[in-house]
């Protein structure tokens, strides 16, 4: 019996072989991080692998009988490619092993790095290369094979203009090894609050007179035409996300061009003052109206499910007034990051959390009666978010002050100014006593914040000593053998101040920066060395973090485009100081 079982397995394996022998299990494709490579650089690259459905492959390490699989290339003298690193794999029990094994299945990148050397020939070049494996099913397995994986490039000299290309893919498989990044609890904890930040934005006067164009509009739709109110309070919901998701995205692709604009004081001071001219309009010095034309597009009662899609479309505009400076502050963000998903997904986050309430008031438009009416509580809430315009707008003119603490004590200043107004001066709402101490208490609170915002600049804690970016310095770290991590750094920056505060003072990493030569570009102000610096690196923007190896050449696998935790960046310092 078990003689013939053997055969039958044997022969399935010859057919198995047979039907995939011109047809391999997997595919292998190179992503490129550049149009052009240019000499004596390094550069990231991404493989992708796609695995045949209902195939697996075993991980890259020898695990008992197992073939594992490995991705090599043929080295030259002048060109290279190492640091292959493939992501964690998945553990599955199959039924002809005792024991769960590593496999990679579906679709899945794996890292390397390619050096293009001083003397490399020029125009187009070819690397040969193969990936070898075993490919197995959940009940047998084929025969080893191998795949040629020939990688062609362009060598153009150095300081020849190169372009960053796939980068969407290159951010999104940065943490993960992966394409499918996850979704991990900072991005979750992240959109919580964009989401909650859109709730409150129902709360500014732009928003609330749409409410009764938006009960009337689907108030008056009940048995008419036959369409089904949650269907249409969906779509109504999704002219809004569209609308403002398409915004992000168009922020994300030019977030170069946004952090470039944000260099130049004057942008700063025109933001700054949009923003605190908005703010000083919710107090009554004057008053920004909405077109009356917008106004009555917006109340027009289109008929059908893309005239309620329509609809949303013209909310966003309709609501601009109030929602402008807020998005702006969004945009800049979504810019600084460069990712067109982050962009997507933040404005489709904060365009539910504006749109939820309309929604749910489209489709119980029958609950108008029940609605908390506006009087003296929207008029005091008001001038609160007329205080938080005039704060943000404090925040970009906060760049131009190079004391941090006369910063933060003129920050605190306006939040203590802000908490007696709104808590004690303000007089609407004076007849109501428990709006009184609501109100008072709200005072206490900004009060509060804003002392402890000025304590904060207040920091005994030991930092990363940073010397001034030069090319001089970066030529005697090498003379001295040294590495050298390379902060791209600007004031506007949020995620730059969010690693000053909470990575570059960790006790560890300080320790650490020790064994490196520790240089800060600071594109505040635009200057043309920076200009030509961040051209030969290919930096987009802030916030950028390179290291470089002893020998000044940059080791691109570890390059750092976004906030990190300090275990992140400690564990990318010690990986630059092994030997490459």
């Amino acid at each position: 019996m078990k003689k013939i079982y053997l055969i039958f397995l044997l022969l399935s394996l010859f057919l198995i072989s047979s039907v995939y022998a011109d047809n391999s299990t997997v595919s292998v494709d190179i992503i490129h991080s550049t149009d052009r490579y240019e000499q004596n650089k390094s550069y990231p690259l991404l493989f992708k692998l796609t695995i045949a459905k209902d195939w697996y492959i075993h991980a890259a390490v020898k695990e008992d009988f197992m073939i594992p699989t490995v991705l090599s290339f043929q080295e030259s003298e002048k060109l290279r490619i190492d640091n292959i690193s493939f992501p964690e794999p998945e553990k599955i029990k199959f039924e002809y092993t005792d024991d769960p094994v590593d496999v990679y299945s579906g679709t899945f990148y794996v890292k390397g790095t390619i050096h293009v050397k001083n003397g490399s020939a020029l125009d187009l070049q070819t690397i040969n290369g193969e990936l070898s494996y075993q490919a197995c099913s959940a009940v047998s397995c084929l025969a080893p094979e191998k795949v040629p994986v020939d990688m062609k490039l362009t060598v153009v000299p150095p300081g020849t203009q190169t372009t960053q290309i796939n980068q969407n893919i290159f951010l999104a498989s940065q943490k993960t090894g992966t394409a499918d990044s996850k979704f991990d609890s900072g991005l979750f904890w992240a959109l919580l609050w964009i989401f909650l930040g859109g709730l409150a934005l129902n709360l500014t006067p732009c928003i609330y007179p749409l409410i009764p164009i938006t009960v009337s509009y689907f108030g008056g739709r009940d048995n008419k035409d036959g369409s089904n109110k949650i269907l249409m309070g969906i779509l109504y919901i999704s002219g809004l996300a569209f609308t403002n998701s398409i915004l992000g995205v168009t922020a994300a692709l030019t977030g170069g061009m946004l952090g470039a604009a944000l260099q130049y004081p004057i942008v700063l001071v025109i933001i700054a003052l949009i923003m605190i001219t908005l703010g000083l309009s919710f107090f009554g010095f004057w008053e920004v109206r909405v077109p009356g034309m917008l106004t009555k597009i917006a109340s027009k009662n289109y008929r059908g499910y893309f005239g309620t899609f329509f609809m949303g479309l013209t909310l966003g505009i309709v609501a601009a007034p109030c929602l402008g400076p807020f998005v702006l502050g969004l945009l800049t963000y979504v810019g600084q990051k460069g990712d067109p998903f982050t962009g997507f997904i933040y404005f489709f986050v904060l365009s539910l959390g504006i749109g939820l309430p309309l929604c749910i008031l489209a489709i119980f438009s029958s609950a108008l009666d029940r609605l908390p009416m506006s009087g003296d509580w929207m008029l005091w809430i008001k001038k609160v978010m007329g205080w938080v315009l005039v704060s943000m707008g404090y925040y970009f003119l906060s760049s131009l002050i190079s004391d941090p603490l006369i910063d933060h004590a003129i920050f605190a200043g306006l939040a203590v100014i802000a908490s007696i107004h709104v808590g004690w001066l303000d007089k609407t709402g004076v007849q109501l006593k428990s709006f009184r101490y609501v109100k008072k208490i709200v005072g206490v609170v900004i009060a509060i914040l804003g002392i402890f915002y000025l304590s904060s600049a207040i920091d005994m804690d030991d930092h990363i000593q940073w010397a001034q970016f030069t090319e001089i310095g970066l030529e005697e770290a090498v003379i001295d053998s040294r590495p050298v991590i390379l902060d791209v750094y600007a004031d506007w920056c949020i995620p730059c101040k969010y690693m000053d505060k909470n990575v570059f003072n960790d006790p560890e990493v300080v320790d650490l920066s020790e064994s490196f030569t520790t240089l800060r570009m600071d594109i505040t102000r635009k200057q043309d060395e920076h200009d030509k610096a961040m051209q030969r690196y290919s930096i987009e923007g802030a916030p950028t973090i390179l290291f470089f190896d002893s020998g000044g050449n940059e080791l691109p696998d570890l390059r750092i485009t976004e906030k990190i935790s300090a275990k992140e960046f400690e564990s990318a310092m010690k990986k630059a100081l092994m030997p490459h």
